[in-house]
């Protein structure tokens, strides 16, 4: 149900994309409307589960980037901020969609325009499920490319190409600051993983199972000083 949540906008982006010729305007709408509704009902029975029955959880969908001591998951984190995030993300954008059906029904790139809506829904539900911050930064820039096109919909308007590039220049300036975070992040902490950041108290030492680690490595008591300073 979990992986459902995320990976249902992406499913009916993918069917209105690549096979909207095939299912015309009204089988595109169906498609995305469908799956954003089923999102959004599995939304509220996720956020029953996690937020108010207090249930935190890690989905592991697949090994994604193994490099040396670093180690990057694909993993849905799943706690009370991310389910009240995916309930009103699932919530607006299922309205979103509906609401598209009337507004665009005079367009003659339906399939494309809900397509495009289904695909920024799954970036920003990657962005706020993100279990490590390599995972974090995808769903960002998936959320920066939706947006330049969406707002490069109608690429026949000198002002919309403007305005999209525009979007897309400043989205860049925020990609350099985030990359560096996460590459000062690793280099300084060998941090990755956002349960680690979350789990530390300002003024206080790592406990045992919350030491620094990428690919089972923990930092040694013995050899590194710097995890003396902070027990001792």
């Amino acid at each position: 149900m979990y992986s459902a949540i995320v990976f249902l906008p992406l499913v009916g982006a993918l069917v209105a994309g690549f096979g909207g010729r095939l299912i015309g305007d009204r089988g595109a709408q169906v498609v995305t409307c469908g799956a954003m509704l089923v999102a959004s009902a599995l939304g509220v029975v996720a956020f029953w589960e996690v937020a108010i029955g207090g249930r935190t959880l890690t989905v592991e969908v697949l090994p994604w980037i193994v490099s040396g001591s670093f180690e990057a998951n694909w993993a849905l984190r799943w706690d009370t901020l991310t389910a009240v995030m995916v309930l009103v993300v699932t919530v607006v954008s299922t309205m979103v969609h509906i609401y598209s059906v009337g507004y665009m029904s005079h367009d003659h790139s339906i399939p494309r325009f809900m397509a495009y809506l289904s695909i920024f829904t799954f970036a920003m539900l990657m962005l706020v499920t993100s279990d490590n911050l390599v995972q974090l930064f995808f769903g960002w820039e998936g959320v920066g490319v939706a947006s330049y096109l969406l707002i490069g919909f109608w690429f026949h308007k000198p002002s919309a190409n403007a305005a999209a590039i525009k979007a897309f220049i400043v989205n860049r300036v925020g990609d350099f600051g985030f990359a560096l975070g996460i590459f000062g992040c690793f280099l300084l902490f060998d941090l990755g993983q956002l349960r680690h950041h979350l789990r530390q108290r300002p003024g206080h030492g790592w406990n045992d199972d919350q030491l620094p680690r990428h690919g089972g490595r923990r930092a040694d008591h013995r050899r590194d000083p710097a995890v003396h300073r902070r027990h001792g």
